[in-house]
C-alpha cells in the first residue's frame, strides 16, 4: 500500500531579513494583527477536526452528553489545533514564503514576527494542555498534547520534507480528536473510538493526496515530496482507490462490534460508495492520462470533506434512533 520513502534535502530559507520583516510595526494596524494572529491557527482546518470531535462524544455517552463538557472539550481542542498550526507555520515559514498557496500566510506577510509566532504556538500548547486537564480529564490533556507534539515534530520537522509517504503517517495527529472526544465523556477508551481513529487514518491520505496533485509544482518548487511529486498520477489514483476501499470497509465495522445501529450504516455505505465512485472516477481519468483541469482531481478533495461530515454526523444522530 506505500512507497518507499524518499528522503531529499531541505531547502534554504531566504536570506535573513526577508521572512516576516515586511511590514514594520508601525504597519501593523490592530485588526488586522488580531486577524493573522487567528490566521496561524488555520480554523478552516480546526473546524474539521471539531466535526469529528463532538459527534464521537454523543456516541460516548449514548445520547446527549453535558454541554458543558462539550464547550470546554471544543475551546481546549480548538487552543491544542490552534497551537500545533502556528508552530508548524514557524518551522515552515522558509517553504510557506516560496509556494504560492501559503504565500499570504502571517509570518511571509511580516503581520506576525517569527518570535511572536513561536510565543504563541507555545501558549497556546501550555494553555490547552492545562485546560484539559483542569476541566475535562488528564487523559483527554495527554492525549491532546500528543497530538500537538505528534503534528509538530514528528509530521512537521521529521517526515514533510523527508519521505512521500509524510501525510500517511503525519495524518495521525489527526485522528486524535476522535480519541479526545471519547475520553472527555468516558476517561477511557474503547474500540468504537479506536474504529474511527482508524477510518481517519485512511481517510486522511485520499483526503490530501488530491489537493497535492492540484498543487504539486509548488511542492516540488521546494523540495517537500508529497506523493504527487515523486509518482504519476495514476500512481496516486492507485493509491487513492486503495485506502479508500480500506477507509469503506473499517467504516462499517462499527455496527456489528454493537457500536451503532441501521441509520449509520445506511449513511456509511450511501457516503462511502459514492466515495468509490469518485475514487474511481479519479482512476480512470489518471489511466487516460487526462491532465489539467479536466482530471478533476478536486472533486474528491471536496467530497472527502462532505463524507466525513455525513459520516460523523450519522455518529452523533444513531444513538437517538436505536
Amino acid at each position: 500500500m506505500s512507497l518507499s520513502g524518499v528522503c531529499v534535502t531541505a531547502v534554504e530559507s531566504r536570506p535573513a531579513g526577508v521572512i516576516g520583516t515586511s511590514q514594520s510595526p508601525s504597519h501593523r494596524p490592530f485588526g488586522a494583527r488580531v486577524k493573522a494572529f487567528v490566521a496561524l491557527t488555520k480554523p478552516r482546518i480546526i473546524e474539521l477536526l471539531l466535526i469529528t470531535t463532538v459527534p464521537v462524544m454523543f456516541l460516548a455517552e449514548q445520547g446527549v452528553p453535558d454541554l458543558g463538557l462539550v464547550l470546554l472539550t471544543c475551546v481546549g481542542g480548538y487552543l491544542s489545533a490552534g497551537g500545533a498550526n502556528a508552530l508548524n507555520m514557524y518551522i515552515d515559514r522558509d517553504i510557506d514564503a516560496l509556494m504560492d498557496r501559503t504565500s499570504q500566510r502571517p509570518l511571509v506577510t511580516g503581520m506576525v514576527s517569527p518570535r511572536e509566532c513561536l510565543a504563541f504556538g507555545i501558549t497556546l500548547a501550555v494553555v490547552s494542555t492545562l485546560l484539559f486537564g483542569l476541566t475535562v480529564n488528564w487523559l483527554s490533556a495527554w492525549l491532546s498534547l500528543g497530538a500537538l507534539l505528534f503534528y509538530v515534530v514528528v509530521y512537521t520537522m521529521i517526515l514533510k520534507r523527508r519521505t512521500s509517504q509524510n501525510i500517511v503517517w503525519g495524518g495521525i495527529a489527526g485522528c486524535m480528536p476522535v480519541l479526545i472526544g471519547w475520553t472527555a465523556v468516558t476517561n477511557s477508551l474503547s474500540w468504537a473510538p479506536v474504529v474511527l481513529f482508524m477510518v481517519i487514518f485512511f481517510w486522511t491520505p485520499p483526503h490530501y493526496w488530491p489537493l497535492s496533485m492540484k498543487v504539486k509544482e509548488d511542492y516540488a518548487r521546494v523540495g517537500v515530496p508529497m506523493l504527487p511529486v515523486m509518482a504519476s498520477n495514476k500512481v496516486v489514483a492507485k493509491q487513492i482507490v486503495i485506502y479508500s476501499w480500506v477507509m469503506v470497509a473499517v467504516s462499517l465495522l462499527l455496527t456489528p462490534l454493537g457500536y451503532t445501529g441501521w441509520f449509520y450504516t445506511v449513511v456509511a455505505l450511501a457516503a462511502g460508495g459514492w466515495w468509490l465512485w469518485e475514487a474511481h472516477a479519479l482512476q480512470n481519468r489518471a489511466k487516460a492520462e487526462v491532465t489539467g483541469a479536466k482530471l478533476k482531481e478536486m472533486r474528491l478533495f471536496h467530497w472527502s470533506i462532505t463524507y466525513v461530515s455525513l459520516l460523523f454526523v450519522a455518529v452523533a444522530v444513531d444513538p437517538f434512533l436505536r
